[in-house]
């Protein structure tokens, strides 16, 4: 579990600079490539386990699409972070010229710049899946290739996607959430049933949410919000139940507009005996609807 009081906001802009493999004695004189890529969040996190405390960067990835190359991009996030950290490590090493612990560096750890007992800090990244259809992008860098070769595939290095889809989410899953998060991801999961949606509201009492979490709401299920001037926090729950309300009288007046244009067109027609047989059998009054495409 990660608590939110363990997290830290740091720059999410990935940088490497690319050298050739003599380089590293002499970086003044060498010709350097930059790669810089900027990713959406990035938070150094202590995850609690088992009474144990484990620390990682925290990369988040949002989207509202599919990105049909997601493997390869987190994996170009990871390893620019992990160049980082390398490059890191070696400048400290560098600042240490003169004084013992540089003095007894072997000359592969001089080399490289990075020491047998250098340690990196794990990356993981999330994306999360702002949408109620399906991810039906790549989930892993082997799902972007076509191998049929069993010797070639083993010897390939894969690299999975950690996707969290509102769509594929249980309701116990969802409960695992305990930011907004998990109001989010259950409004864009049933967006697309509003009996759900209303099942899902009507029986959480979080509903109650930091405006940041409401706008995002409003963008995707298109809730129309009122904010108050100033207000920190909105009561989703009441906008939803306003929108269904809003779609069932909407639904109504559709309905009713169809039913009235049906009576027109049979009262052309001198169809008087359908009329009346329409308004009291709900079935032949859907057949005499699709008879006229109503």
């Amino acid at each position: 579990m990660i608590q939110p009081d363990q997290l830290r906001e740091l720059d999410p802009t990935e940088i490497a600079i690319l050298f050739n493999e003599n380089d590293t004695q002499d970086r003044q004189s060498t010709k350097k490539e930059i790669i810089q890529k900027y990713r959406d969040h990035l938070k150094s996190a202590a995850i609690m386990e088992d009474g144990e405390t484990a620390y990682v960067l925290l990369g988040i990835e949002n989207q509202t699409d599919v990105n049909y190359a997601m493997p390869v991009r987190n994996m170009l996030y990871d390893a620019l972070q992990y160049v980082r950290q390398v490059s890191r490590i070696a400048d400290v090493h560098r600042s240490q010229k003169g004084k013992a612990e540089h003095k007894n560096a072997t000359g592969a750890e001089f080399i490289s710049g990075f020491h047998k007992n250098d340690k990196l800090i794990p990356v993981i990244t999330l994306v999360l899946f702002f949408n109620a259809d399906e991810w039906d992008g790549p989930r892993s860098l082997m799902d972007m290739m076509e191998i049929t070769n069993p010797t070639v595939r083993r010897l390939v290095g894969d690299y999975p996607i950690y996707l969290i889809d509102p769509r594929s989410l249980a309701d116990d899953e969802l409960k695992k959430f305990h930011s907004s998060l998990r109001e989010v991801m259950g409004c864009i999961k049933y967006s697309n049933d509003k009996d759900k949606l209303a099942a899902f509201i009507s029986h959480n009492p979080r509903m109650n949410m930091e405006v940041e979490a409401a706008r995002v709401i409003e963008a995707i299920n298109h809730v129309p919000i009122r904010l108050e001037k100033g207000a920190e926090q909105f009561d989703m729950c009441k906008a939803i139940e306003e929108m269904i309300e809003d779609g069932r009288q909407e639904g109504r007046e559709e309905t009713l507009m169809r039913i009235n244009q049906l009576i027109i067109m049979l009262s052309k027609e001198n169809r008087s005996e359908d009329i009346v047989k329409a308004a009291a059998d709900r079935e032949y009054q859907e057949q005499l609807l699709k008879e006229f495409n109503l």
